[in-house]
């Protein structure tokens, strides 16, 4: 039996986790990147992801996995996934730049019967109208008759111990039947619960959809929390009374800001979209991100409020900053709401520092931020606390007794701590 073959585009956050499930159901597989440094770092056996360790990128190249920068890697592959990055461009649009050239390195190395999967997020219609077009360009080949394509977006939630690829269920859309069918066929080899939709437009939106749903109610309870604070209702301690109720009620929680690549990225391009194509604004979305954007800038002005309490200007005062990642207990900072908070504070005159047990060096626009090694002197040391992210490792109780002031805006710490 001929060992089949796949190449994975892309070898970030999504696209290393996905080679590692394919190689070990048994497929040969690539990852094909740009950047020859990671490419020579896997193949050294050392990860750059939080979620893989490297024992595990070691096990891959066990079992036969290969990074690469050589995109002939594709014309002796079965399938070809695309996984690279879709950041905001201008005007919110999605920067397709990636996915563009990822598309016209398929398509130099395309042959007949392969299948290809685009699995980066980006707005309805990139499947069909961006990258369709680019690789039957390219290749000569036409989709659908030559070649199959698809659309599966990424569920990858880093950090996570209770959902991996395995065993969450994956949305499979493609141009046609028999382009769906064979998508399917690559990810039930190492999927639980692969998932047919209609075509690649309803898969590209249910992602959207995803995203964007989890960035309203967010910025549904950053609100409420600006207006519990100002009524002394404790946003936390009615969270946790809805929360009760087992039905017809999910539970989000305040914060500083949203961060990572999905929160803050996705839902503007569903929102691009329909300003575009249909000339009004996607107003949930629009408001959304207006609140959720506000959020830093109401951290700072909690703690020039805390500070004042205690007879302290916010101008030359030590602000100690807990955790400046997006998410507890990695070390991916995208879109971190830290660094707004921080740029705001220091702005205002504050001498900002920090401790994140995840992060060596953190620079923001305006320059350096110092870190500090010893948690316990820091904290002592500082006038004012903020815990921006709440790890693991953090004794937030033992923090809250020996600091001067401590304001946790995850609401994760017991009095005398001040929530959000």
């Amino acid at each position: 039996m001929t060992e089949k073959s796949a190449t994975v585009v892309g070898q970030g956050y999504v696209g290393l986790p996905l080679a590692q499930a394919a190689a070990r159901a048994g497929w040969a597989v690539h990852g094909l990147d740009v950047t020859d440094s990671l490419v020579d770092a896997l193949n050294s056996g050392i990860s750059h992801v939080d979620d893989l360790a490297n024992d595990d990128i070691r096990e891959m190249l066990n079992l036969g996995y290969r990074a690469t920068t050589d995109a002939s890697v594709v014309s002796g592959s079965d399938v070809v996934v695309i996984c690279v990055p879709t950041p905001l461009g201008e005007a919110g649009a999605p920067d397709l730049g990636a996915v563009k050239g990822a598309s016209r390195s398929i398509g130099d190395n395309l042959r007949p019967g392969t299948t290809v999967i685009l699995e980066s997020t980006t707005y309805p219609g990139t499947t069909d109208s961006v990258v369709k077009p680019i690789l039957e360009m390219m290749s000569g080949l036409a989709a659908g008759t030559d070649f199959q394509l698809a659309y599966s977006p990424e569920r990858i939630d880093p950090g996570s111990e209770k959902f991996g690829i395995k065993n969450t269920p994956k949305l499979i859309g493609g141009i046609d039947d028999v382009s769906t069918h064979a998508a399917i066929a690559f990810y039930g080899a190492f999927v639980d619960e692969p998932i047919a939709m209609y075509g690649t437009r309803e898969a590209e939106t249910a992602k959207l959809l995803e995203n964007t749903f989890r960035h309203v109610n967010i910025a549904l309870v950053n609100e409420m929390a600006k207006f519990c604070n100002e009524l002394n209702i404790d946003i936390w301690e009615v969270i946790r009374g809805a929360a009760t109720k087992p039905f017809g009620f999910m539970k989000f929680t305040p914060g500083p800001g949203v961060g990572g690549h999905c929160i803050p990225i996705d839902p503007n391009y569903l929102s691009y979209e329909v300003r575009d194509k249909l000339g009004y604004p996607f107003r949930f979305v629009e408001l959304a991100q207006e609140i959720n954007n506000s959020m830093p800038r109401y951290i700072s002005d909690r703690v020039a409020e805390l500070l004042n309490e205690h007879r302290k200007p916010l101008n030359g005062s030590d602000v100690l900053l807990l955790g400046v990642t997006y998410k507890a207990d990695i070390a991916d900072q995208r879109e971190s709401p830290a660094r707004p908070v921080a740029e705001l504070l220091r702005a205002r005159g504050a001498n900002i520092r920090f401790h994140d047990p995840m992060v060596d060096v953190w620079r923001l626009d305006s320059g350096a931020v110092p870190r500090e090694v010893s948690l316990d002197d820091a904290v002592s040391d500082s006038d004012i606390v903020v815990v921006l992210q709440a790890h693991e490792s953090y004794d937030l109780a033992r923090i809250a007794a020996d600091s001067k002031v401590m304001f946790d805006t995850r609401g994760k710490s017991p009095k005398p701590a001040v929530r959000l």
